[in-house]
């Protein structure tokens, strides 16, 4: 009956969000001039996502051809058949999750600038809202398609297709969306800014279409393919880890999700603004689904007659999140000491920006660290491998809000940009901006909850790993001794990965923000007019160029992740291979937290100097820290988020090849 009760909640979910996403579609979207340039960034990102999933789909076909023919297991005769077919099914939903919520988010941002012109609660209801759809669509497909999965194969084995596919359309959509917007925003700020002193979203530069393109890209449909994969794998591994002690572990899991989505169908609506408190109203919104999440799991672990140390797994799985959020905050937030370090230093020009940035990026990883090292000493002294697994399991039961605060931020930014572009009164840019400046809070805040979630995650799939090791081997124990060359080669190749894919993708960003830089050069040299607001700027260039080449660069890190796990143990076998989990774990998840909380701080000390500290916009400090943003851009919305997929596609890998490689290399 559980799962059955699982599957109607995740249908519930869905039902939600497509009463908001009908909701969103009947408030007034503006006048004319607003709906024109709303629709010019909902058709390039529409056009931008469908080339991307084009493109994708041709890779996802091959790579389902290729594991139905080459997989095999002892236990599961039609292994490759299962694994491919939940490949594929992974691979759409993950996919939906994304368009569907993106499809919504360029829709609420010109009523949330129309709504702006009655006050801020009207405002920050249609965002919210509207970051709601993506939420919950979110984890209604996950719960839904674990569900569907466990009731027709009653295996989590059988499942991790499932999850991989999640993941492989996770790695491309951070990767492709990170490059676009990124490129966008870089080239938008360096011309626009620095070079021409015009403001941020001024329709005068010809780029800023694909830059508020590009928030919806990168920030809405990225982060929802990226924290639905972590929701499946989640789920999938703790299910996994419990089919080894009895069926009610393996359906705890379930539970846990069941719980989340009531949790935030229950929140969801406190989240209301008293005066100007807006992060207050959206914190207030988490608390609630925080604590309902808390009792409801309660009540769930006693019925069905587990042990309380699985429930008390569940509550430091909630502590660590409330850790993680406060932690992220206080790097990036501009309240506090960190950001105003990076203001100040840029005073003295944009090398000493760099400096404090790099150093804040860096002082930023140790609690967080910390926090995950408490989580996994205290879940594994009470429930071992399996008691890690139901932490980031519960940690994941809060994903439809943290994605509905990310998607919050892409539609306060672009209802920004409209009512710049649509030249709406000062009073209506004064809300747009204070919800904006929020939402740019909210994107960092749950980007460190996704690479901690991601970093777990992983770990959860490790462990996975490790038992399938055992099962299809034969064996009783499994040492990943470092004195082992394997493993020692393991962790090395596996530590190097997360920096050479976050080259690839850095680098392929300072390329296309190369090509746009020189278009926007060109347009306000050859374009007369253009600066007195006489002529209009060649948009339509500049979302051509992002676009392209985050479909060509998004390729080769891509195959990275899929290529170097299944290369390491079909030819070094699976101790190199489990030393190359852990080897990118590790760096991985540190790298990550640097770049994205570096990034984030670097940008709101340019926020923060703009509110007039410092000598305001235009001065020689806001033109330093503009320096540093662009700096950060890549860092906090490209590398950074994309590596939470590339370490989960890597342990993935890892369990649906360990039967092969332990056939050809026997333990």
């Amino acid at each position: 009956m559980l799962v059955y009760l699982a599957l109607g909640l995740s249908l519930l979910a869905l039902g939600v969000a497509g009463y908001l996403a009908t909701y969103i579609l009947r408030q007034d979207p503006g006048d004319e001039k607003m709906v024109s340039i709303s629709n010019a960034i909902k058709e390039g990102a529409m056009a931008y996502l469908n080339r991307q999933y084009r493109t994708i789909s041709i890779f996802a076909v091959v790579l389902a051809v290729i594991l139905a023919v080459a997989l095999k297991h002892p236990e599961y005769p039609r292994y490759g058949l299962y694994i491919a077919f939940g490949f594929i099914v992974g691979s759409t939903f993950s996919a939906l999750a994304g368009y569907v919520g993106m499809n919504i988010t360029v829709r609420a941002n010109t009523r949330t600038a129309n709504a702006a012109k009655k006050g801020l609660n009207d405002a920050l209801k249609i965002a919210f809202k509207g970051g709601a759809v993506t939420g919950l669509t979110v984890v209604g497909l996950g719960l839904l398609g674990v569900s569907v999965f466990y009731i027709l194969f009653k295996d989590p084995m059988l499942i991790v297709g499932f999850a991989f596919g999640a993941c492989l359309i996770s790695l491309f959509a951070r990767i492709g969306g990170g490059i676009y917007t990124k490129a966008a925003d870089v080239g938008a700020d360096l011309v626009g800014k620095v070079e021409a002193g015009i403001p941020e979203d001024d329709p005068r530069n010809p780029a800023v279409i694909a830059d508020n393109v590009g928030d919806n890209v990168g920030d809405c449909a990225g982060m929802g393919a990226d924290l639905f994969e972590t929701y499946a794998v989640t789920a999938i591994g703790a299910m996994l880890l419990g089919s080894f002690y009895g069926k009610d572990l393996v359906l705890y899991p379930l539970a846990i999700g069941a719980v989340g989505i009531l949790a935030t169908l229950v929140g969801i609506p406190f989240v209301k603004a008293k005066g100007k408190r807006i992060m207050a109203a959206l914190y207030q919104g988490l608390l609630v689904a925080g604590l309902v999440s808390a009792i409801l799991l309660y009540l769930v672990t006693k019925e069905m007659g587990l042990g309380m140390e699985l429930y008390l797994c569940a509550l430091i799985g909630l502590l660590i999140t409330v850790a993680l959020f406060a932690i992220t905050e206080y790097y990036t937030s501009k309240s506090y000491r960190p950001v105003k370090t990076i203001a100040q230093a840029s005073q003295t020009g944009a090398g000493t920006n760099l400096i404090a940035g790099i150093a804040v990026g860096l002082e930023s990883t140790a609690l967080p660290a910390i926090v995950i090292c408490a989580g996994i000493l205290l879940s594994y002294q009470l429930a071992q491998l399996y008691g890690i697994a139901i932490a980031v399991m519960a940690m994941l039961s809060l994903t439809g809000m943290i994605v509905t605060l990310d998607s919050y931020g892409p539609i306060t930014d672009n209802a920004g940009g409209i009512a710049e572009m649509a030249g709406l009164p000062e009073e209506v840019r004064e809300i747009t901006d204070s919800l904006d400046a929020v939402g740019n809070t909210t994107k960092a805040v749950t980007k460190g909850f996704a690479i901690g979630s991601a970093a777990l995650a992983a770990l959860t799939f490790f462990a996975a790993y490790v038992q399938e090791l055992l099962r299809v081997g034969g064996v009783n124990t499994i040492e990943f001794d470092i004195g082992n060359p394997y493993v020692l080669i393991g962790l090395f190749i596996g530590g190097v990965i997360p920096f050479l894919f976050s080259s690839l993708a850095i680098r392929a960003v300072g390329k296309a923000a190369f090509e746009v830089v020189n278009e926007v050069r060109r347009q306000f040299r050859e374009i007369k007019g253009i600066m007195e607001g006489t002529a209009k700027p060649e948009y339509g260039r500049c979302v051509d160029i992002v676009t392209k080449a985050a479909l060509r660069e998004m390729a080769f890190p891509g195959l990275l992740a899929v290529i170097s796990p299944v290369v390491v143990g079909l030819l070094l076998g699976p101790l190199a291979l489990g030393g190359l989990l852990v080897g990118s774990i590790v760096t991985g998840f540190l790298l990550a937290l640097q770049m994205a909380n570096g990034g984030a701080a670097w940008d709101n000390a340019k926020k923060f100097i703009e509110e007039g500290k410092f000598g305001g916009k235009g001065s020689d400090a806001h033109k330093a820290a503009v320096v540093g943003d662009t700096v950060g851009d890549p860092l906090k919305d490209t590398a950074g988020p994309a590596i939470n997929p590339l370490i989960k596609v890597m342990n993935t890998l890892a369990l649906i090849f360990a039967a092969l490689i332990v056939t050809l290399h026997p333990l």
